[in-house]
């Protein structure tokens, strides 16, 4: 992986190789450097180790796609602003499954960091609805999957946003011990 700078330094470098070959009457070299040199501004943008850990995410490989973010030493250093919140983003689904409180500290750096997809921060927000739900904090819980579901514009995340709210209502409602009567059974 390549520091973001140089990423720039290398698509500078080649578009003037490209331009110093169009001078030369090489035009096909110089149009194929110019190409190239998009190849690293678009890579720039978006890093290539976060692109293939989405990939191994869509395999459902997650110990893959970790061994592609772990790769990612300084993310501070190395990820634009918007891939640092992607690489909190990522790391957060994969520790979801085994530890809630630091799966929550990737969400919210996530949140904060922004994400460049509406949907994407809707399923930031709705998975810390999930986890405010666990830790029965019902009204935070119930202001993110109110965020989530402004931010979700195509209703990708819909359904699942809709269990959650079941799953919320079932929570606030209180148990019932004695039957079907709550009251208990009258036998005076």
């Amino acid at each position: 992986m390549y520091n973001k700078n140089i990423k720039l330094v290398l698509a500078a470098l080649t578009v003037g190789l490209g331009i110093w070959q169009m001078t030369e009457s090489f035009i096909g070299n110089g149009i194929m450097l110019i190409l190239l040199a998009s190849v690293f501004v678009f890579l720039y943008f978006k890093n290539e180790m976060i692109l293939l850990a989405f990939l191994r995410l869509r395999k459902q490989d997650f110990v893959g796609a970790k061994k592609w973010l772990d790769k990612i030493k300084n993310p501070e250093a190395a990820l634009v602003t918007k891939q640092q919140g992607y690489y909190n983003y990522l790391n957060g689904l994969m520790v979801s499954q085994t530890n809630v409180n630091e799966a929550e500290k990737y969400f919210k750096k996530a949140e904060k960091l922004g994400l460049s997809m509406a949907t994407d921060m809707a399923m930031v927000k709705m998975n810390l609805a999930g986890i405010a739900m666990t830790k029965n904090r019902k009204r935070e819980a119930d202001l993110l999957l109110e965020e989530a579901k402004k931010l979700d514009k195509h209703n990708m995340l819909d359904e699942q946003i809709k269990m959650l709210k079941q799953q919320m209502k079932k929570m606030g409602q209180p148990r019932q011990q004695f039957g079907k009567h709550s009251r208990g059974n009258r036998y005076f």
